[in-house]
This record gives structure tokens, sequence and C-alpha cells, in this order.
């Protein structure tokens, strides 16, 4: 069996072994924003209403809902992928987020076929939460397992950086198109050209993610857990997964505000123009590619602690004054200094987390643990940032309310990660198989 092999061979290229598991992320990360940045669009073509916030709400909480399925997928799909294999896992986490993503581009609108439009539209969004429950743990392990020594955090930055590319090639594609086309168009039929673009770069994907090569760390395993023994184990690691859950908060409620949401936000709240908000998110994009790997480094070097704690001290005091400063007066220059601010803070605190997380839970079920962790603060905190942005404002006034809930994530992250590296060392898993991260 490949896997009990006493000498695995190592991977022929790690920049292709990157490109190849990172592909995948892409296709996720470029339909979620398109998602987000045409929620008023979809809103009115699946769930029309007179009310526009009620069509917005009901956007975002399909959205949502589909966020819900990641934690189903994490287990099912994680302990397939800590069965079978990197490689072959996240081959099939591709086919199934292809699907979803083809049903979105082509379901009619509510007035072509009724209800059944709105139902369509949660299946495939029930199809991609389930798909990218397991995607992220995945392919972040994938990428701790080829790294070399002591260049983890770096590696598994790209994770998160590649997903920045996916929102700066939908946020170009959606400027030509309000560039191009009137915004009636746009709103009418035109935002499902982007979709149909997303459908058409899958084929590329499948190749790349067929010629991924298995990682030498998985080969090298004596002994592969069944489906039942990896369950076991992370019931039995529960709380490490809860922790990993709050350091992973801060991640995907900082990520969603910046991409998914702030078009939304700068075109309805602070009435900025459509071409406002996407530039705004296109530099944004830029500047999360780049401090991803910063952060990722830089807790190679002075370990994750430090830069979780500092990164989520800066976040709790900094959030909501910096949205009250504009939303008081709102202006193209203003939002885009503020989400600079919050894309440091994201760049930075992901570039870290992804490291930290894969280093805390156990070794033999790791895809498991590290995707039901993140799966969870992306289901229950991250992709809830959209909606929850949205009542907030609704129900206070304060346009600068989104501020609370990320200061509740940064809050949540900083005991999270006080407990785990209590010490200076982190937190044993239950079965104490995770590798040691002394230093970090």
């Amino acid at each position: 069996m490949a896997g009990s092999a006493t000498n695995p061979p190592e991977i022929k290229s790690r920049i292709g072994a990157i490109l190849r598991a990172t592909s995948g992320n892409f296709l996720e990360q470029f339909d979620f924003f398109l998602f987000g940045f045409y929620a008023a669009a979809i809103g009115k073509a699946f769930f029309p209403s007179t009310d526009e916030t009620a069509s917005l709400l009901n956007t975002f909480g399909v959205f949502w809902l589909g966020a819900l399925m990641r934690p189903v997928g994490a287990i099912v799909l994680g302990a397939y992928i800590d069965r079978i294999g990197r490689r072959q896992g996240l081959i099939v986490t591709l086919a199934i987020m292809a699907i979803g993503t083809v049903v979105i581009a082509f379901c009619p609108s509510y007035a072509s076929i009724g209800i059944a439009a709105p139902v369509i539209v949660l299946i495939g969004r029930l199809l991609q939460g389930f798909s990218a429950g397991v995607e992220l743990g995945g392919v972040s392990v994938y990428l701790a397992e080829i790294s070399t020594p002591g260049n983890r955090g770096f590696y598994t930055s790209f994770q998160s950086s590649s997903q920045q590319v996916a929102i700066f090639v939908a946020s170009i594609l959606g400027f030509i198109l309000s560039e191009v086309m009137p915004a009636d168009t746009v709103a009418a039929w035109g935002w499902r050209i982007p979709f149909f673009v997303g459908c058409m770069i899958i084929p590329l994907i499948f190749f790349l993610r067929r010629t991924l090569e298995e990682t030498p760390a998985f080969l090298a395993m004596k002994k592969h857990p069944t489906a039942n023994e990896v369950f076991a184990s992370a019931l039995s690691n529960w709380r490490i997964v809860l922790l990993g859950m709050m350091i992973a908060i801060l991640t995907t409620t900082t990520f969603y505000f910046v991409t998914v949401y702030t078009p939304t936000f700068g075109k309805t709240v602070l009435k900025l123009s459509t071409q406002d908000a996407l530039l705004v998110t296109l530099l944004v994009a830029v500047t999360n590619f780049f401090w991803n790997p910063v952060g990722g480094a830089l807790s190679d070097r002075i370990g994750r602690k430090p830069v979780l704690l500092a990164i989520a001290g800066l976040a709790l005091v900094t959030a909501y004054p910096a949205l009250h400063w504009l939303v008081a007066a709102p202006s193209f220059g203003k939002l885009l200094a503020v989400e600079m601010m919050f894309s440091f803070y994201f760049g930075v605190y992901s570039g870290t987390m992804l490291g930290a997380l894969v280093e805390i839970v156990p070794a033999h079920v790791r895809t498991t643990c590290f995707s039901l962790a993140f799966a969870l603060a992306a289901a229950l905190f991250g992709t809830f940032t959209p909606f929850a942005s949205t009542l907030l404002i609704e129900h206070t006034g304060d346009k600068a309310s989104p501020g609370y809930w990320l200061m509740l994530a940064a809050l949540l992250g900083i005991i999270a990660a006080s407990t785990v590296y209590r010490g200076g060392k982190t937190v044993p898993t239950y079965d104490a198989v995770a590798e040691p991260v002394a230093g970090h």
C-alpha cells in the first residue's frame, strides 16, 4: 500500500503543488464574492419583495444557510480525506463545488418558474457550503504537509492568498460590466455573466487538481483511520476544535466584511457608486494577497501567539471607531482607508491563524478537525456577517454598528489564543498526536 511506504516520494515542484492545490479555492471564493456583490440583483431575481431590505436579508439568509452545511461537509468529507488521501479528496470537493456553481448560474428567475427558483438556488448554495466545509481545510493541510522546515505558516498562508486572486478577478469583471452596461441591464440579467465565466474555468481547475501529487506526510502514515475512528477522534478533541473555531472567527468575519459585504455596504448604506465600491474591493483583494504571506512568515519567526493577540487587540479597539468615522461623512477615500486597515488585520491574522490551526489539531485526523473548526467559525460567524451587519443597521439605525460584530470576533480570538498558548505551549489534544510546536 502506498501509504505504508518507508520512503515516500517527495513533491516534484512545491510551486506547482501550491498552484494546483489552491485552484479550487479560486472557484469557491469567486462564486461566494459574486453572490455577495450582486446580492441586491439576486434578491430581485429569486427573492422578490416590495421591501428592499427584506429582499436583501432573504438573499444573505440563503448565503448563510448554505454556510451551515460547512460543518457537515467538514465531518463527512474531512473523514474521507483523512482516510483516502489529500489528492483524491480535493478532486471530490471540487466536483461538488462545481455542481453548485452551475446550478446557481443557470437557475431561471422567480418570474419564470415561481417558488422553484429560490429552492434551486438554495440547493446550489447547500452544495457549495457542503464542499467549502472541507475545501479550505483540505488545502491548508496539504500546504502544511508539503512545507519546508520552519516555513509552515508561510506555506499555509497561500491558501488564503489564492482566494484573494478570485476576489480580484471577480471585482475586475464586475467593474467592466458596470462600465459597459446600464445599471438596469446588470440588475436584470447582466449579473449572471461573471457566474458563466466561473463555469467556463471549471474544466481548467479540474485539470490542475487531477495532476496534484499526494503529500509525502500522508503516504508515510503507517495507518489511515477509518471513518468511525475519525469521527470518534474529532469528538474526543471537541475542546481543541472549539478553541480553533474561536481563533478562526476573526479571520472569517473580517474576510466576509471586506469582500462579500463591503460592495453592498458601499452602495446601499454609504450611497457610494458601484464603481467606487468595486474599486475598493479590488484594492482590498490586492492587499489581502500581500498581507497573508507576510503574516504567515512573521509568525514563523516570532511565534503564532504574539501575532494573533496583537491583531485581535487592534481590531477590538479600532473596529467601531473606524466605521463611525467612515459613516459620519462617507467618501471613496475614507472607505478605502478603513478597508485597508481591515485588510491588514485580516491578512496578517489569517496568515498566522492557518498555520496555528494546522498545528494544534491531531495529525491523523488533521483535515477533519481543522475543517470542522474553521467550518463552524465560517458558518456561525463569518458568512453570517453580511446578514448580521444588515440586521444591526436596520434595528439600531447606526450605520457603524457592524463594528460591534467585528469587536466580538476579536474578543473571542483573544480568549482562545490566550487559552491555546497558555504559558507559551499549546493545549495538548486528547490523544497527543499533534506535532510539537515548541516556540509557537
